[in-house]
């Protein structure tokens, strides 16, 4: 009850409880824009974060990450725009309902499984967090070298179809992390006798660069448009009670999105899509998916904001990022020298604590916020994206300029950001280089401290926990090449002549 009511006694500052309600509300706001979404709206505001108490910036951030998918749906659900990618499979039932007159119960209705979603993920941390933190302090260097090396692979292998660009990409990462002055003896690598790269390369000046300055630009040189307009007529608290006639899908599609937030790389879409199939599946009238159903729509978002506090367990619990954006509240963690991991459970329980309180207020601001200033809303989005694509710029290099006050550091960031721009157009993925950087620096530290206790290299797996990561490693590395033996295997095979048509190959 002592730890409670610290926890509860540091959320009831001022400053903690503006952050909190100004992330939250604005992270609903940002997630509406098409075109914005979290991750660059978190790049945009990382820098300034670093000034603050450790808890009033990772309220900020967490409020962003957690209500941004909120905001997301009502594009998706009036304009068939999804505000943010992660809501673009609540377009398949939500805009049908918008045509035939039901806007407002399908927004009602994200709204519920949303909260739904949410709130079960914040149980499921509190509950699993601890679990995972026993755990932890047998977490040597081996095992967390191991841990790391997983999420790398798992990323990569999350990336259906973009396997290779995705390794090319994570490794480049790893690269990035190894310029300027290495951890033992502080050689110079990689700074081609530049002294800007003896510090070596700024995380947030690389994220920046890709998620925020790369979205401005792609938004300035692509056509200038505003989203169509739309309203709101009918009570949104409907959803409250008709989520309670679907509950076993809300159920189930948020502990799927729990347990997808919990593996790295994985995340919402795979989430979503998993609970929609489930959904489907399950459904008295599987028909009625991808026309309207309501039963598709809470899969799709409950699933979706279950990932954010399932994704904070392995950061808190091992300090091990799962994506982008927990990458990105790693580094305000650090920069107050707050390290996630079992002591932070052992010497901050009412750190943590208050983190989970947040979570939980944050979806209940969000609802409130919701239920009465969607049409409100629905103005506020009608932003030109040029216009919205400058804006961002802007903020985008006084954000890098504000680190260390560089030039340097703005011309890297643009260079990432002409390099993001055109991963975007080749529809490459951007999240394995800033997981490249962040995991490639902790498996570089782990691994040199563990290799000083091997002499064999079964040594390095001689020790229970890194022998199953060991083994995990390889089982996925082995259903990877089986499935793509698999894929090969089906595309060589000679289709029929003649009679039905040839199915074709997902």
């Amino acid at each position: 009850m002592e730890t409670l009511a610290s926890a509860f006694s540091i959320l009831a500052q001022w400053n903690v409880l503006i952050a909190l309600l100004i992330g939250s509300i604005g992270g609903v706001i940002i997630g509406a824009l098409p075109g914005v979404g979290a991750p660059v709206a978190i790049a945009i505001l990382l820098p300034a974060t670093f000034s603050f108490e450790p808890i009033v910036g990772l309220t900020l951030l967490l409020g962003i990450y957690g209500s941004s998918m909120y905001g997301g749906a009502i594009p998706a659900i009036l304009i068939n725009t999804p505000g943010t990618a992660v809501n673009a499979l609540t377009t398949y039932d939500g805009y049908p309902m918008t045509k035939r007159g039901e806007g407002h119960r399908a927004l009602s209705l994200a709204y519920s499984a949303s909260f739904f979603g949410g709130i079960f993920s914040v149980l499921c941390l509190i509950i699993l967090s601890p679990v995972l933190a026993l755990i932890a302090p047998h977490f040597g260097s081996r095992e967390i070298f191991l841990a790391a090396f997983l999420g790398i692979l798992l990323v990569v292998l999350a990336h259906r179809g973009q396997t290779f660009a995705a390794a090319m990409l994570a490794c480049f990462g790893i690269f990035l992390s190894t310029v300027g002055l290495e951890p033992v003896k502080y050689t110079k690598r990689f700074t081609f006798d530049q002294t800007f790269l003896t510090s070596g390369v700024d995380l947030i000046v690389v994220v920046l660069g890709l998620f925020a300055i790369s979205q401005a630009l792609l938004l300035l040189v692509d056509k200038d448009h505003t989203p169509g307009e739309a309203h709101v007529e009918g009570s949104i608290f409907t959803g409250l009670k008709e989520l309670i006639g679907i509950k076993r899908i809300a159920t189930v599609s948020s502990s799927i999105g729990v347990m997808m937030g919990m593996i790295p790389g994985v995340g919402e879409f795979t989430s979503q899509f998993l609970s929609y199939t489930y959904a489907r599946k399950t459904s008295q009238n599987p028909e009625k998916f991808g026309d309207g159903s309501p039963e598709g729509l809470v899969a799709s978002e409950a699933a979706n904001n279950a990932v954010p506090g399932a994704a904070m367990i392995p950061l808190l619990a091992l300090g091990i990022p799962g994506e982008a954006l927990t990458a990105m509240m790693l580094s305000v963690f650090y920069v107050h020298n707050v390290i996630p991991g079992p002591q932070l459970f052992q010497t901050q329980l009412d750190f943590v604590m208050a983190l989970y309180i947040a979570l939980i207020l944050l979806n209940v601001f969000v609802l409130i916020f919701l239920l009465f200033s969607t049409n409100l809303l629905l103005k506020i989005i009608q932003i030109p994206t040029r216009f919205l694509g400058m804006m961002i710029l802007t903020l985008s290099f006084v954000g890098v300029y504000s680190l260390r006050n560089s030039v340097t550091d703005c011309a890297l960031a643009g260079g990432f950001g002409v390099f993001g721009l055109i991963l975007k157009r080749l529809n490459l993925p951007i999240v394995p280089i800033i997981l490249g950087m962040v995991l490639g620096s902790i498996m570089e530290v782990k691994l040199r401290s563990a290799m000083a206790r091997v002499k064999t290299p079964l040594d390095f797996v001689d020790r229970p926990i890194a022998a199953l990561l060991f083994i995990a490693i390889l089982g996925i590395i082995a259903l990877h090449i089986r499935t793509l033996i698999a894929e090969h295997r089906n595309r060589i095979t000679p289709q029929p002549v003649g009679g039905d048509e040839p199915t074709q190959q997902g």
